[in-house]
Formats: C-alpha cells, sequence, structure tokens
C-alpha cells in the first residue's frame, strides 16, 4: 500500500487516519504540534510517542518537505524561492518584508495556471497539475525555516478556485491551532473570479478574499483575463455583494494599472460604480513588466490621478509598492529561467 503523507491530511482527517489505527484523539495535537510547530518530518523523532508507535506510522505514513532549490535576494529584502516537485515540476513562493521585522509570503496553489490572464507570466506555462495540500502547506513550512511569516496570500503560481478542494484542505491545517496556528484574518486568497467556486469557498471556510479585477468593462477584462466571457463584471460584482464578511471585512479588489488600457480617468470613475453596495478595499498594482509582454507600467502621474479619485470617493485605496524588482519579480519568472534548456535560450 502505498504510504499517506500526513501534511495531505487537515486535522480532522489526521484524526480519522489516527483512529483507524486505534489511536486516541489526543494524538491528533501531537502529531501537528511535531510536524508544524517543532518541524520535525521523522517519525523517531517523536519522542513521546510509544516506539511501537512511531514505527507503525513509518509502516504506514509519510511526511513530505520542502526545501529551495533556489533562492534569490532582493536588495529590498524580498526573498524568492523555487521548490522542485516530486514530478519534477516546480513552483516558486515569495517572502515580502513589510517592515519592523514582519513579512507576508506569497504561496502557490497550481504549477502553471490555466487562466491565461494576458499579463500574468505564469500563464504562459498553461496548466501543468494541481498541488496538493502539502505542496501548498510546505511552501509556508519551508519559508518558516528561512524567517518568521506574518501573513500568507495564495497571489503566487496558479488560480487557488480552480483547486478549491485542495486549497481548503491546506487552509484548514494553516488555520488548526495545533498546526501552524494562522488565523483566518491572516490568510488572504485571491481569484481572477470563478464564481461558482466563490460561493462554495463562502460556504466551506473563512479566509480573506482577493478579487482580480483589473478592468472596469467587459470589452478589456475579456482581453486580459479570457475568464470574464465565462463570468462577466456584472455577475461578479453580483457575487462579491452577496460573499459572506465579518462586520468589519473588506473585500480587496486588485487592479493592476496598463498604461494605455486601463488607467484612464474614465477608468477610475467606473471603478467607483462598480463598487458600489460592496464592502470594498482596492490594491493599486503598476504593471510589473516583464520579457514577452507588450504591455507597459503607467506612469507616476497617472497612479497618482487614479489613487486620488478613488480616496476622495471614501474608497480605501492602497497603492502597492514594488518589491524585488532586481530578483525575477513577476511571478513564474524564475521558473522560467531554470526551466530554460539550451535549445529555448534563443528566446
Amino acid at each position: 500500500m502505498k504510504k499517506v503523507d500526513l501534511k495531505n491530511l487537515p486535522p480532522e482527517e489526521l484524526e480519522a487516519f489516527l483512529a483507524d489505527l486505534g489511536k486516541a484523539r489526543f494524538r491528533t495535537r501531537q502529531i501537528l504540534r511535531w510536524i508544524y510547530q517543532r518541524g520535525i518530518c521523522d517519525f523517531s523523532q517523536m519522542t513521546d510517542l510509544a516506539k511501537d508507535f512511531r514505527q507503525e506510522l513509518a509502516e504506514k505514513a509519510t511526511l513530505s518537505e520542502f526545501v529551495p532549490e533556489v533562492i534569490e535576494k532582493s536588495e529590498d529584502g524580498t526573498e524568492k524561492y523555487l521548490f522542485r516537485l516530486d514530478d519534477g515540476e516546480t513552483v516558486e513562493s515569495v517572502r515580502i518584508p513589510m517592515g519592523e521585522g514582519r513579512s507576508t509570503l506569497c504561496i502557490s496553489t497550481q504549477a502553471g495556471c490555466a487562466m491565461q490572464c494576458e499579463f500574468c507570466f505564469t500563464g504562459t506555462f498553461g496548466l501543468l497539475r494541481h498541488l496538493t495540500p502539502a505542496e501548498i502547506v510546505n511552501q509556508v513550512c519551508a519559508s518558516l525555516k528561512q524567517g518568521p511569516v506574518n501573513n500568507i496570500v495564495m497571489m503566487g503560481m496558479g488560480e487557488p478556485l480552480h483547486n478549491l478542494d485542495n486549497v481548503v484542505k491546506a487552509l484548514k491545517i494553516l488555520y488548526s491551532e495545533d498546526g501552524l496556528g494562522f488565523g483566518a484574518r491572516r490568510v488572504t486568497l485571491s481569484t481572477c473570479g470563478l464564481i461558482p467556486e466563490m460561493e462554495k469557498l463562502g460556504r466551506q471556510v473563512r479566509v480573506g478574499l482577493a478579487v482580480s479585477l483589473n478592468a472596469t468593462t467587459d470589452e478589456v477584462r475579456d482581453r486580459l483575463m479570457p475568464v470574464n466571457k465565462r463570468y462577466p463584471l456584472k455577475d461578479l460584482m453580483a457575487a462579491c455583494r452577496q460573499f459572506p464578511l465579518q462586520p468589519r471585512e473588506k473585500i480587496t479588489f486588485e487592479y493592476i494599472l496598463i498604461r494605455g488600457v486601463n488607467d484612464s480617468p474614465a477608468d477610475a470613475k467606473r471603478l467607483v460604480k462598480l463598487l458600489h453596495g460592496v464592502k470594498a478595499k482596492v490594491n493599486l498594482i503598476p504593471f510589473n513588466e516583464h520579457p514577452g509582454s507588450d504591455f507597459r507600467a503607467p506612469g507616476e502621474e497617472s497612479i497618482e490621478r487614479f489613487q486620488t479619485y478613488l480616496l476622495n470617493r471614501k474608497i480605501v485605496t492602497v497603492r502597492r509598492a514594488s518589491k524585488g524588482q532586481d530578483i525575477s519579480a513577476a511571478c513564474g519568472q524564475l521558473k522560467g529561467q531554470m526551466d530554460q534548456t539550451p535549445q529555448d535560450s534563443g528566446g
């Protein structure tokens, strides 16, 4: 029989696995603490478990672990990690310094992505496969060994809601008080707008929701984000209004500003109308130029004009600072460099 990777199991499934072995419920808490709080991936080192129990675990289970294959460090403190999966595919995570010793970790949920957003470098790979819960969680475990992580954003490679079941399991592991102990307020999930999965997510688990919007008309969003042809803006905004939120929570709308495409005063005006009736805040993200894209970053004046218009209409609007500009900053760029073969290098 194939061994079970315990890092694929959220607490309730780990409890059921151990119950099948005839073990008491409190063993779940013990093992979770060994794995996630102490970072132990060798059953023989779990010294408060009986020796025969440790042996039984070693025979029937395993504990996967990530070690970064490549670490790129930026002058501004941003760190980018490349992890190689068992089948040879690679994914990336990025630790972003937030000041005062705090950091946010951006993790991936898929190898590649099927959404084909025009501005996204990861989309050029296509979808290679979904990540397992263990592969999602192991990015966090490996990054914690490099330093503290205060917040997690699922904004790396892939569309989280396209891999919903595995993402929900990973969230439950991240939230477990005996595990990694991240509260729901410290984790944000970003989606391009898969409406049925948004509704399912809202019923299954609490998490901060970020919606990648990036346009104020269907015409432009159809071009930038093919998913809009299936779930147009009117339907997407209706789903956002219905998404369950706690009293002080807001949905974050990510808006990548692209010169001459979506950064005009008319776009700012339409965005205010779109957000009417939504508990919203806006992250303005100047486009991160990368090879193979004809899009360009907006000018400083247009960024300030756009942000000021929203702020004057009482919409919380934050300009996301560009980080890691000197280390393959766009999602997927480090993977692209590492995966490039000699015959590809001519471009």
